[in-house]
């Protein structure tokens, strides 16, 4: 049986003007929950949603209205909705299922952060007058160990406290539904408002992020980590959130690979070493590896890290990989005696020179530079990662957003799960290969210009709308030649994920020459980053026009663009004069 995935099953399905337009896509949700994930959900996940239907209408909308703010504790007064009408009568319901408390008892941290400061004041006159919140909660602290209900501590307050209890219910099923821990209902109504648009995807209904419910435990022990580690609570307590063996599921491995990976970094910051080293042999990250050598290195158990780097280079490398293990193997030679390799001279791409006046508030280097060098028949335009990532996003749109199993799990997706699987091109790679015999047939143009027009502002990993413009597109596929776009692609390919950042700052077009180059700019001190140097070095190799702008401060009348040196400087490339 197929589904199709639309977002018309949202969008539309709540009339514009409704009041509880909120009510009705969090029934939605709760539906499509029952629909897909009628054998996994837990006995009270059940329970809740079938129940959710039953209670009134105006219980519905409170409860709702609840869980999206921030909670869990409501003064009664602040709680107002006139679509809702009478709250007391709209709790009761929700009172008797055991789904709020109408009279929780609060610890005086819970009061403190319920009360205005006046408040606070009256209710404990014996304060300082002058005290802040929090030294105020401090001397409160020892005095004050038991909890009470809000019409204990304030007897002269005509208030009460609503204690929402399914709160973290509520966000398990919100994850469990986008199956992301970062979005939120609201992306409900940013879709019926045309703020958000995500690509329509037809996929079946076996299609779902999560086959078992240990699936489920663990991306709930996922998103527990995730927020704790926010939170900066102690790494210790961080890590007991996470699975402790590797996940059969590919998409959430991948995250809990990335979480251990962070939980590393912190603990290497810390000086914590051991720590750090047993996390980082533990993840997948790209970058795992490499800070494992760097561990060892610093314990000074270099024979030990001179093999890890070893085996690493000799086990399909990543680019990160490749770029920085060699590194350290020098490094390690020379404090083992060992004979040490011939370091390979990269080759150095042409350098300009640039002299801008000193960047006022507010302003970018990128965009001086820019402004510098655009000239009426040679525009530049401040593309970074933007242009050639969504010329490769335009082209190949069919290929990111086909209907590949474990790739597209609801309709509030930006781009395939698993895009930063190492999978992510093998599964697709004939849908990919004919995207790109359109580079040699010449149909590629109008491929781009059908999605440009077509798919605008529908969300994308890989296409930056708000830096595309007509003009830079037309520019692009007139004077960048069809071979050079596909080595780009070609590397965009090999790892989507990790090589779409690093790309040039700038792109300069010559409209008499029919020339184009990608331009690196440096302000003072700066240094080219690991992931700049890769993409200069691939593009130095295909001889692809590129150069590094190095731009030095001055006095604003001398701003003329000066090459440095062009000797290196490749065919189809020119420095800028």
């Amino acid at each position: 049986m197929r589904l199709t995935m639309q977002l018309s099953l949202f969008k539309g399905s709540v009339p514009a003007a409704s009041n509880f337009y909120y009510l009705e896509h969090f029934r939605l949700a709760m539906e499509w929950l029952r629909s897909h994930y009628a054998d996994l959900l837990s006995q009270r996940e059940r329970s809740f949603i079938d129940n959710f239907s039953h209670v009134p209408r105006p219980s519905q909308a409170l409860l709702v209205r609840l869980v999206m703010r921030k909670g869990p504790l409501f003064r009664a007064t602040k709680v107002n909705y006139p679509e809702i009408g009478d709250i007391a009568a709209a709790l009761a319901p929700l009172a008797e299922r055991g789904w709020i408390d109408d009279q929780p008892k609060l610890s005086v941290k819970e009061l403190a952060a319920l009360l205005r400061h006046a408040e606070l004041m009256d209710v404990f006159p014996h304060l300082p007058r002058r005290a802040g919140t929090r030294e105020a909660l401090e001397l409160l602290r020892p005095r004050f160990t038991e909890s009470r209900t809000f019409q204990q501590w304030c007897p002269a307050l005509p208030d009460t406290v609503y204690h929402l209890l399914v709160e973290q219910l509520c966000t398990h099923l919100r994850v469990l539904f986008f199956g992301s821990f970062r979005q939120q209902w609201s992306e409900f109504v940013l879709v019926d408002l045309g703020l958000l648009q995500y690509e329509k995807v037809q996929l079946s209904r076996h299609c779902r992020p999560f086959e078992s419910r240990q699936d489920i435990e663990s991306f709930y022990a996922l998103y527990a980590c995730a927020r704790a580690l926010e939170a900066e609570e102690p790494l210790h307590s961080v890590a007991e959130w996470l699975p402790p063996t590797r996940l059969r599921s590919e998409w959430l491995e991948s995250r809990r690979a990335r979480l251990l990976f962070e939980i590393g970094r912190r603990y290497e910051r810390s000086g914590a070493h051991a720590a750090a080293l047993s996390l980082y042999r533990q993840s997948r990250h790209p970058e795992a590896r490499v800070r494992a050598v760097r561990i060892l290195e610093i314990q000074g158990r270099w024979r030990q890290a001179y093999a890890t780097a070893r085996r690493a280079l000799s086990r399909s490398p990543t680019d990160l990989e490749a770029q920085r293990l060699p590194r350290a193997l020098r490094r390690l030679e020379r404090r083992l005696g060992l004979p040490c390799a011939a370091r390979e001279r990269l080759a150095q791409p042409p350098r300009l020179e640039l002299a801008a006046p000193q960047l006022r508030p507010g302003e970018s280097i990128e965009r001086v530079a820019c402004s510098l060098l655009t000239t009426r028949s040679a525009p530049a335009f401040c593309v970074e990662n933007a242009l050639i990532t969504s010329l490769f996003g335009l082209l190949c749109w069919e290929a990111i957003f086909a209907p590949v199993r474990g790739a597209f799990f609801h309709a509030f997706q930006s781009g395939p799960k698993d895009f930063f699987s190492p999978h992510f091109v093998r599964r697709r790679q004939s849908i990919f290969a004919r995207c790109l015999e359109s580079l040699e047939s010449g149909a590629y143009g109008e491929i781009i210009r059908h999605n440009l027009r077509t798919k605008r502002s529908v969300q994308s990993p890989l296409v930056a709308w708000g830096a595309l413009s007509m003009e830079l597109i037309e520019l692009a596929l007139a004077y960048i030649p069809a071979r050079h776009l596909r080595l780009y692609f070609e590397r965009l390919l090999a790892n989507p994920a990790r090589n779409r950042s690093g790309l040039p700052d700038l792109v300069q077009f010559w409209t008499d020459d029919a020339r184009y180059q990608l331009i690196e700019v440096k302000a003072p001190g700066d240094r080219l980053q690991d992931n700049q140097r890769r993409w200069l070095d691939f593009c130095l190799q295909r001889q692809l026009p590129i150069a590094v702008c190095q731009v030095r401060w001055s006095g604003a009348a001398d701003v003329c663009p000066m090459p440095l040196s062009i000797q290196n400087s490749q065919p189809g490339g020119s420095p800028i004069t």
